[in-house]
C-alpha cells in the first residue's frame, strides 16, 4: 500500500494524470451543448472577481472562464491536490496552494501564505476561484472565501456548471463530473460585494448570503438541464410531513 501510494504520487504520475484529467475535461467541454445565465453575465461584472463554488461541483468551473481572462485557483497541499494544480495548469488556470486548517496548524496547511497570494493575484488583475466550504463540511460556506473579499475589495461571484450526462459520487462532497455529448449549464450569480469596514454581525449575514446565493445558482443550474442538485440539501420537513 504504501509503494502504490509513493508510486501514484510521484512527479511523473501526477504530471501524467494531471495532463489527462485536462485532456478529458476539455472533451468534455466541447462534447456538450452549453447555454450560460444570464447571457450577458460578464457585463455586469468587473474583472476581477473570485468566483465561488463548492466542493464537489468544482471539476467544470473554469468551463465559464473566458478565454482572456487570467485566472488562479486555489488548490490544497495535499497529494491528491498536486495532479489538480497540474491539470488545471494545462486549462490554462494558475494554482495557488494552500487551505484553511478548521483548528489545526495554519501554517501547515499553508491558508495565511495562500491568503497573500490570493490578495496578490486579485491586486494584479486575475480572478481568483476557490470553494467557499471547508473540507469535510460540505455546503456550508467559511469565512474565508468572505475575509478574501473583505480584504481585496473584490466581489463574490457564485458560480455553477453542470451538465445534464454526469457520474454523481457518493462522497463526503456528492462530487458529481459531468460525462460528455449531453447539455450543459453555466450559472453566475450577482456580485456579493463584502465592505471592508464590516463589523461581526455583517460579515456574517453575507456569509449566509454566499451561502443561500451558491445553493440558488447550482439550483438553477440543475434546472436549466431538467435535473436536480445531488448535494442539495434537504428541504426542512415539518410535523405531519409538510414542507417548511
Amino acid at each position: 500500500m504504501g509503494l502504490m501510494k509513493r508510486i501514484t504520487r510521484s512527479r511523473a504520475v501526477q504530471e501524467t494524470l494531471g495532463f489527462l484529467v485536462a485532456g478529458y475535461l476539455k472533451f468534455v467541454q466541447r462534447t456538450n451543448r452549453f447555454v450560460m445565465e444570464p447571457a450577458d453575465a460578464y457585463d455586469r461584472v468587473e474583472m476581477p472577481v473570485i468566483a465561488a463554488m463548492w466542493h464537489g461541483q468544482h471539476f467544470m468551473i473554469h468551463f465559464a472562464k473566458r478565454p482572456q481572462d487570467r485566472a488562479a485557483s486555489l488548490v490544497s497541499r495535499s497529494g491528491d491536490g498536486e495532479f489538480n494544480a497540474v491539470a488545471l495548469r494545462h486549462l490554462g488556470v494558475r494554482a495557488i496552494r494552500g487551505s484553511g486548517a478548521r483548528g489545526r496548524d495554519i501554517r501547515k496547511k499553508g491558508g495565511a501564505q495562500a491568503m497573500r497570494a490570493m490578495l496578490r493575484a486579485l491586486s494584479d488583475g486575475e480572478m481568483v476561484a476557490m470553494t467557499a466550504d471547508v473540507p469535510k463540511i460540505s455546503r456550508i460556506c467559511g469565512q474565508g472565501i468572505v475575509t478574501l473579499s473583505q480584504l481585496s475589495g473584490r466581489p463574490i461571484v457564485p458560480v455553477a456548471v453542470v451538465t445534464s450526462r454526469r457520474i454523481d459520487f457518493d462522497s463526503w462532497d456528492r462530487a458529481s463530473i459531468g460525462l460528455p455529448f449531453g447539455r450543459g449549464a453555466m450559472v453566475l450569480g450577482d456580485p456579493i460585494h463584502i465592505p471592508r469596514e464590516a463589523d461581526e454581525q455583517t460579515l456574517e449575514s453575507l456569509r449566509k448570503t454566499v451561502e443561500r446565493e451558491l445553493d440558488r445558482v447550482h439550483e438553477r443550474a440543475y434546472a436549466l438541464i431538467g435535473s436536480r442538485d445531488p448535494g442539495a440539501k434537504p428541504s426542512p420537513v415539518l410535523m405531519g410531513g409538510s414542507r417548511a
